[in-house]
């Protein structure tokens, strides 16, 4: 029982101090404004900006490959933030702004057909095949990327209904 104990200890202390010499020598240094950045954006990962995910468009927009419109979920709000950031100017004539937006399905439309909650990046969408579906509220970023899958046309994006837990100063 002593010689379990004691060799299950010194494998995990060997392995341990393998794991903090690896990290030590394989360290990826990373730029902290391109995180910044990320941060300041909705993190939907929803790809409508043409990138892979919020961090994709983050590096390029540090690199100078992206305008900083080009966040649709973001809006106006997002644009002007990552501009005075950034320290460039922006034209916001060409954007859109409708506020924060979520997908509502129709019931007596949806089919059941699972297209939707295939192509949802935060798995906001429920519901089975040749069931009704739904949206959960909370996860839905508003990204619309479920709106064109929709071969019955049963989502739309609604302004997000004001309730107490939703409501913003305006």
């Amino acid at each position: 029982m002593i010689i379990a104990i004691a060799s299950l200890t010194l494998l995990g202390l060997f392995l341990g101090l393998g794991l903090g010499v690896a990290d030590r020598i394989f360290k990826v240094e990373s730029n902290p404004f391109i995180a910044e950045i990320e941060a300041m954006m909705p993190g939907s990962n929803c790809g409508q900006c043409g990138f892979p995910g919020c961090s994709g468009a983050a590096k390029a927009l540090v690199e100078g490959h992206a305008p900083v419109t080009c966040c649709p979920p973001g809006g106006k709000a997002l644009a002007t933030a990552l501009a005075a950031r950034l320290g460039v100017s922006v034209d916001l004539s060409q954007v859109k702004d409708d506020g924060p937006r979520i997908a509502l399905v129709s019931e007596e439309l949806c089919i059941g057909c699972c297209r939707c909650s295939k192509v949802c990046p935060t798995d906001a969408i429920i519901g089975a095949a040749k069931q009704i579906h739904n949206v959960l509220r909370e996860a839905c970023t508003g990204c619309s990327s479920c709106v064109e899958k929709c071969p019955t046309e049963a989502l739309s994006m609604k302004p997000v209904p004001v309730t107490l837990q939703h409501w913003v100063w305006p």
